[in-house]
């Protein structure tokens, strides 16, 4: 299994971002994104700690980040995955993601969650997080997951790479989604809209044998165990 840790010529805990005119260290410029204040009361004092670190800005949904990223240089994000907003133009979790780093390709981004769906897993570091780590372990471990997202280090959560090990999934990622043809697309489509294998069939004018066995394998692609798994990566990807 490939690891998570890519090899680095730099240590992430002895990490100076760069040097100032007076030779001294820069702290690492964090944005914070948590529609919870706790949790971005408890962030903000894991960072004051660290006198490498400084938050220099903060949101609680994924418009305000956009806007805060607009105006505030940064060199890591540190987003909760889900931060629900309402109205059409809401972004999802995987969609702000692939949006940070289209319109800010120099930020690292390091994903906090309590998702453990191995397709949505993957599909958040697929998507461009340089880091994982689960809302169930220590906050202690967003620290170091922000130190090794800032020298280009992938960090994930042990109970992550657990379960995606598990699944059979590599942990080495690349920006390509695992690719379903289009006759598995069309049927987890109409499965996630609440049809049946039987439904399905008939529309798609297929052998129910067929059906079962494109949806069966669809599911192996993605590293889906069940359909309560299926329906949640079909949201998660807006392909319902």
């Amino acid at each position: 299994m490939a690891r998570i840790n890519p090899p680095s010529k730099a240590d992430p805990s002895k990490l100076t971002k760069t040097n100032n005119l007076n030779g001294g260290p820069l702290k690492l410029r964090i944005v914070l994104a948590d529609d919870h204040p706790f949790v971005l009361l408890g962030m903000k004092g894991l960072f004051a700690a660290d006198h490498g670190m400084e938050v220099v800005g903060e949101a609680n949904n994924a418009s305000t980040l956009l806007a805060e990223l607009a105006v505030t240089p940064c060199d890591v994000l540190v987003t909760d995955f889900a931060m629900p907003e309402p109205g059409v133009d809401a972004n999802d979790g995987l969609r702000l993601i692939r949006k940070v780093r289209q319109e800010f390709a120099d930020i690292s981004i390091v994903v906090l969650t309590s998702v453990s769906n191995v397709a949505i897993l993957r599909s958040i570091l697929n998507a461009g997080a340089m880091s994982l780590v689960s809302k169930a372990e220590p906050i202690e471990l967003v620290g170091t997951a922000v130190r090794h997202a800032s020298v280009g280090r992938r960090f994930v959560s042990a109970s992550f790479v657990a379960a995606l090990a598990e699944a059979g999934t590599e942990t080495d990622f690349s920006d390509e989604e695992p690719r379903l043809s289009p006759r598995e697309i069309e049927v987890v489509r109409l499965f996630a809209k609440g049809h049946s294998i039987t439904e399905i069939a008939k529309e798609l004018e297929r052998d129910v044998r067929t059906v079962s066995r494109q949806k069966r394998d669809a599911m192996n692609k993605l590293g889906v165990r069940n359909d309560p798994g299926l329906f949640a990566f079909v949201r998660a990807r807006g392909l319902g």
